[in-house]
């Protein structure tokens, strides 16, 4: 378990984390998402314990993970610019991961080389970004960790490579209860993947929850009515996103799906139906009510 309590981290004067407080269950896949430099990268750094929390605290297992190689050993961090040793080739950070981490897995290594199509002697300096990627996740998986963090990991991955990480995430979660962590842009990749999910603004997070709760708890609706009522007829309904076309009105609607449907029968509609709803348009919504939307950006 991560526990996330007040956790603040300073650069300067700008506050990158901001009491952030939530906790993040065993044996689970945990997606961040949110907007750019919402504090992500930041999050995963401090759980990673590479930075030190300004104020604040970040237990992984009741431990701190900074400056705690025992806690430090259950965790591995792949940021969006993986790091490897000067001129290493894989057979080399094969090497230097077994020395950190006490459940490496050389069989799994070799397992692992066969599926990512990339070279174990070949320098992982002249591979490709989707390749570096792949290098770097060979070493993760191999060294069974019991938290692993991903920043834009799906960035450069081919739709092939993509499956085949999603399909080895499910077996450590399901087989071994590793609980993964994936920063992301990419709502579509981690909408199949999470069953948590984390969002991000401001150094702040707006709200965390169970991705199917989240989606029971906004609706998307679409009506037609002729005359268009005022739109303080709506009130009764907490609108998240409102848009017309003629007499075609769309909404995103903070609420149940059966309730919001009530309400909107009571309107007299020529018709009305339920639409299903994206983990895209969950946060394009919250993130307009946060104030962050294409025509605040503009304006």
């Amino acid at each position: 378990m991560i526990e996330v309590d007040n956790l603040t981290k300073e650069f300067g004067d700008k506050t990158a984390l901001d009491g952030v407080t939530f906790t993040i269950g065993g044996g689970s896949v945990f997606g961040l998402v949110g907007s750019n430099g919402a504090g992500k990268s930041t999050f995963l750094r401090t759980c990673a314990g590479i930075y030190f929390p300004d104020g604040g605290k970040i237990l992984v297992d009741g431990g701190e993970p900074f400056e705690h190689s025992e806690v430090k050993s259950k965790i591995c961090f792949i940021p969006d610019y993986p790091y490897f040793l000067p001129q290493a080739t894989l057979t080399d950070m094969a090497k230097f991961y077994a020395g950190i981490y006490p459940k490496w897995d050389g069989k799994r290594f070799e397992d692992l080389c066969k599926l990512f199509p990339v070279g174990k002697k070949e320098r992982i300096s002249n591979f490709s970004k989707g390749m570096q990627r792949q290098a770097a996740l060979i070493c993760a998986f191999s060294a069974h960790p019991e938290y692993l963090l991903m920043d834009e990991i799906f960035d450069g991955l081919d739709p092939v490579m993509r499956q085949l990480l999603k399909k080895l995430i499910s077996e450590e979660v399901s087989g071994h209860g590793m609980t993964v962590i994936i920063a992301s842009h990419n709502l579509r990749e981690l909408e199949d993947l999470c069953d948590h999910v984390g969002l991000f603004h401001k150094g702040g997070i707006l709200f965390e929850k169970d991705i199917d709760a989240l989606r029971l708890g906004v609706s998307k609706v679409q009506a037609a009515f002729r005359p268009m009522p005022d739109k303080s007829a709506f009130e009764p309904l907490e609108i998240l996103q409102w848009g017309t076309h003629g007499s075609l009105l769309n909404l995103v609607v903070r609420g149940g799906q059966e309730e919001t449907m009530k309400k909107l029968e009571s309107l007299h509609p020529l018709f009305a139906e339920a639409l299903p709803l994206t983990l895209e348009e969950v946060f394009i919504s919250e993130m307009e009510v946060a104030g962050y939307d294409i025509n605040n950006i503009l304006s």
